[in-house]
């Protein structure tokens, strides 16, 4: 059942500021290998390729393009390397941590493959219009509240061409309730929340598939591939009131 009031995410009295630099200052503690992108969790990194390896080849049965890709919150490359470069001729990567991105460039290797590498957040990020087939957003968007997310997939949108596709895939929360990390400073979503969300950037969800084969104890992990709804106008996507944007991430390529 979908949630009577989507608002944005609750942080607790904290504002919007302090959620972003809270979550900066955990990553920036992080060593940038595998099993620190994974939250210790390194170990389902072979599984989590296999059934996204698995859910792409299912859109390829009615295909977006193969020529450019763009990894949301890449890390140190993990999905560039394993994923995104054996479909796409090239791969943009987009995360706020230097360091890890600094590191991609040895994790991935020498690959002309890869593309342009931004530093910078997903709340001050916009994909150049017009550009990629695939968009993948991957345990990441937890660190978005949800009047930034709504904008950013807006934002998605119109960086995809024409038969191009956003793929979000995310823990869910087991109940109707947002859960909330204070170590990290993210939120882990109920199904029914984020589908809400999609509806209200004017997106329409034309295949998921849960993750199949993680450990138990662990969240439900689904993959969701997404397209412009066209029957939504603009003035009828909704928005949110709530505090005003703050800037303080550098847009920069390395």
């Amino acid at each position: 059942m979908e949630p009577a009031d989507s608002s944005a995410v609750e942080t607790e009295g904290k504002d919007r500021a302090s959620f972003y630099t809270n979550a900066a200052e955990y990553w920036s503690s992080v060593p940038p290998t595998i099993d620190g992108v994974l939250g210790g969790f390194g170990f389902v990194s072979r599984t989590d390729i296999q059934g996204s390896v698995s859910f792409l080849k299912k859109l390829f049965k009615n295909p977006p393009g193969h020529e450019r890709a763009l990894d949301c919150g890449a890390g140190i490359g993990r999905i560039t390397k394993h994923l995104l470069l054996h479909f796409f001729d090239e791969v943009d990567l987009v995360e706020q941590n230097s360091t890890f991105l600094e590191e991609a460039k040895h994790f991935i290797g020498t690959c002309q493959k890869v593309g342009n590498l931004y530093c910078v957040g997903l709340q001050d990020f916009s994909p150049k219009q017009n550009t990629y087939d695939i968009i993948w957003c991957q345990w990441v968007l937890g660190h978005l509240t949800d009047e930034d997310l709504v904008d950013f997939f807006k934002s998605c949108k119109q960086g995809l061409k024409p038969n191009g596709i956003l793929v979000v895939k995310e823990n869910l929360a087991s109940s109707d309730e947002v859960d909330i990390h204070e170590e990290d400073s993210s939120v882990t979503r109920p199904i029914s929340l984020l589908r809400t969300l999609f509806r209200k950037a004017g997106l329409r969800c034309i295949k998921e598939q849960k993750q199949k084969n993680l450990p138990r104890g662990l969240y439900t992990v689904k993959m969701f591939a997404l397209v412009p709804d066209i029957k939504v106008s603009n003035s009828s996507v909704g928005s949110f009131t709530t505090q005003p944007s703050v800037t303080y991430s550098d847009n920069g390529e390395t």
